[in-house]
């Protein structure tokens, strides 16, 4: 009985990558692989057609019934479009994790050779500061959001303990920088703890992330796999990669437990385009990444011996790898991997993969729930040229005979009033804490518009956060130097 064909999205891509597409495809229609391709765009193209996304419909529309993507890399051109295609296309379907992995290579020679490199870093890839909320606050100061759900905690920490146990790996290392952003970084912190004891079979610790960056270099077959944040793990993935050569060897997977989407993370180098010399190792192996999503250990496996093989024998290689004299052609390098087909090396093995488990959690928006909440006060961002010792007294004053009080001021997040003898190089961004008179007595948003609209009259303010105690607990963070 024949195999029904899976069916996948293809996207070649800007610069480089329609080649790079095109050897992954031949390569993977060469093992027999029941893939059936539906061509799609995004990117350079589409943004010069005036579509501020990059993604046009029927590409999204091909998405939708496909579910899996695979494709070359994407270019923002200067002068047009707003955000990243790539991006753009990680939000729009969930993907919600990043898995790169990270191999030492026979034939690429590092200064880590021979090191056994072999970890993932498992990222977190749709909020963070790469939801990309920011305002300027005042004309100098900038701002943006940094995001950390409990629900995304969860499904980065569950997918990474699943990664490991799929691909038969012993340790998972958990990268925050929960030391400094106690509340965000430190809910990662806190759901990986929780949730590593579910997963006895695996080691489990916690490292401060620039630690792990110096573990990294230092150190780094240590490391088996590696969750952390979004903007943390696009450091260190990149770090890693160049443990073993490059961006040019190091594939990656956005997964969502709707979509997949399999990508090179190197750019278009569109100076390289149409010259047919580019090694596609990147998209290939991201292809690799992609038949195991889509069951088909057996193909990924043969792929994955004859890169092996190709690279051990070390007879036809890419400019990258032995230089422009020695180098073969993309094509020439394409057709000596599918000749390897079938043959496997004596000293590189294919990992046993199996199935990843993707996390399913509770549908809900509320995913977590308080017992308890109450508003203890609120914190007023004003922008004034005044100094701390100025504009101190003068907030005081404002509410001098109402329920709040001025707690503090801090500028750049050091108290600098009242003062404590902080040398604070101060600009027009003035964070002010004011708390409830009566500990005991809750601030109503009544109580905070009255204080908005006195402060307001002589003075912008730019942005307020409430204070809130969450089952008895403070859900913010205080001033360096406050009390």
């Amino acid at each position: 009985m024949a195999t029904s064909a899976h069916k996948v999205t293809l996207i070649p891509g800007d610069g480089i990558g329609p080649e790079c597409i095109e050897a992954t495809r031949r390569i993977i229609e060469a093992t027999g692989a029941p893939i059936e391709w539906d061509i799609h765009h995004a990117g350079a193209s589409i943004f010069k057609q005036g579509l501020p996304s990059g993604v046009p419909q029927d590409t999204i529309e091909s998405i939708q019934k496909t579910r899996v993507v695979l494709k070359g890399p994407l270019e923002t051109p200067i002068g047009f479009g707003e955000k990243s295609a790539n991006v753009t296309l990680r939000k729009l379907f969930e993907t919600y994790g990043n898995i790169r992995p990270v191999r030492e290579l026979p034939g690429v020679k590092t200064p880590y050779s021979g090191r056994n490199i072999d970890l993932v870093v498992v990222r977190e890839n749709v909020e963070d500061l790469y939801a990309g909320i920011e305002y300027m606050q005042t004309p100098g100061v900038a701002e943006c959001l940094k995001l950390i759900s409990a629900k995304g905690c969860e499904k980065i920490v569950r997918l990474a303990f699943e990664v490991a146990r799929a691909e038969g790996r012993k340790t998972v290392h958990c990268a925050s920088k929960s030391n400094i952003m106690k509340l965000t970084e430190g809910l990662l912190k806190k759901t990986f703890e929780a949730i590593a004891p579910e997963y006895p079979d695996i080691e489990s610790h916690h490292i401060i992330i620039d630690n792990c960056a110096h573990q990294l270099v230092k150190k780094p077959e240590q490391f088996d796999v590696i969750v952390t944040t979004n903007m943390n793990g696009d450091i260190i993935s990149d770090l890693s990669s160049a443990l073993i050569g490059g961006l040019g060897f190091a594939p990656s997977a956005n997964i969502g437990n709707e979509v997949a989407i399999f990508e090179a993370v190197h750019g278009s180098a569109p100076k390289y385009a149409g010259k047919n010399v580019i090694n596609p190792l990147a998209v290939l192996l991201s292809g690799v990444l992609m038949l195991r999503h889509l069951k088909l250990f057996e193909q990924a496996s043969s792929i994955e011996n004859s890169v092996f093989v190709t690279l051990e024998e070390g007879k036809v290689l890419t400019r990258d790898i032995v230089g422009d004299e020695k180098a073969a052609s993309t094509t020439r390098f394409t057709d000596e991997i599918i000749a390897n087909l079938g043959h496997s090396s004596k000293n590189w093995h294919v990992r046993n993969y199996k199935e990843v488990k993707l996390p399913v959690l509770k549908p809900d928006i509320d995913y977590v729930k308080a017992t308890s909440r109450k508003v203890t006060g609120v914190d007023l961002f004003v922008e004034s040229g005044l100094s701390a010792d100025k504009l101190g007294p003068i907030l005081e004053k404002k509410v001098s005979g109402s329920k709040l009080k001025l707690k503090m001021i801090s500028n750049r997040g050091t108290k600098v009033y009242p003062s404590a003898g902080a040398i604070t190089d101060c600009v027009d961004h003035w964070f002010c804490r004011f708390i409830a008179v009566d500990p005991k007595e809750e601030v109503s948003d009544e109580i905070i518009a009255d204080l908005v609209q006195k402060v307001g009259k002589d003075y912008r303010w730019v942005h307020l956060e409430k204070l809130q105690e969450i089952d008895g607990k403070p859900g913010y963070t205080k001033a360096q130097g406050e009390d």
